[in-house]
């Protein structure tokens, strides 16, 4: 399911394609959709490429290329500034493909609180405030439980897929089983992305990154805020 802002760029970007057989610039979406930074837009691009809307080539400025629309995309061109009040409505969710290839489902989407960034590292300052919201495909949520997003700052998850620059997708629990991916709260001051186990009476938390020493901490200077289960990267 798209976002009404998700949706007018993805209408805007394929009226100009069919109109001059080139997609517009950023400063020309920004304007169209009424956004007051080129970061919106950014955003709104990679929402829609993750979804399978649109592939960006690589080494080719302004290149943008279509996968697929909503099935009711063939209204008259939208205006240059899309009303305020125009809304996405449930008759978009059937799909039809621009290409000659079988018809793909749009995955439902649940948009949940970016809470800053966590380290993959050394703890840093733990993480309160919401920057953010993201839209993650609800299989990637489970039924029970809140869900938060932290961007990661650091290399030492690497062995686990875990890249400088990831969203990691954390589900709220205090508790984890040995081996689990954690976010922990160190002395109740730093946040930190580990694996987790217990050893000798001990939280032991351990990098994916033979770079990093595994640290150890007595039961009472660790909590655990939530467990790792999802991760979106942007290329």
């Amino acid at each position: 399911m798209l976002t009404k802002k998700q949706l007018d760029l993805l209408n805007f970007i394929h009226r100009r394609l069919q109109k001059d057989g080139v997609p517009p610039s950023f400063d020309e979406m920004k304007v169209a959709l009424d956004l007051r930074s080129k970061s919106g837009i950014h955003r709104l691009i990679t929402a829609l490429e993750e979804r399978g809307f649109i592939r960006r080539l690589a080494h080719r400025a302004r290149a943008i290329e279509i996968l697929r629309l909503p099935e009711n995309m063939s209204s008259p061109a939208m205006p240059s500034a899309p009303p305020k009040s125009s809304i996405a409505t449930p008759s978009q969710a059937p799909l039809r493909e621009t290409r000659q290839s079988p018809a793909q489902p749009v995955l439902a989407a649940q948009e949940i609180p970016v809470m800053g960034r966590i380290a993959a590292g050394v703890p840093i300052e733990a993480i309160n405030q919401i920057t953010h919201q993201i839209a993650i495909p609800q299989t990637m949520l489970s039924s029970n439980g809140k869900h938060y997003a932290l961007e990661v700052r650091g290399d030492s998850m690497i062995n686990a897929g875990i890249n400088d620059g990831d969203i990691v997708v954390i589900r709220e629990t205090n508790t984890a089983d040995d081996g689990d991916i954690v976010v922990a709260l160190v002395a109740d001051e730093e946040a930190t992305l580990k694996r987790l186990f217990r050893r000798n009476g001990l939280i032991v938390l351990e990098a994916e990154n033979p770079a990093y020493e595994a640290r150890s901490y007595s039961e009472d200077q660790i909590k655990v805020q939530g467990r790792l289960v999802g991760l979106i990267r942007s290329y």
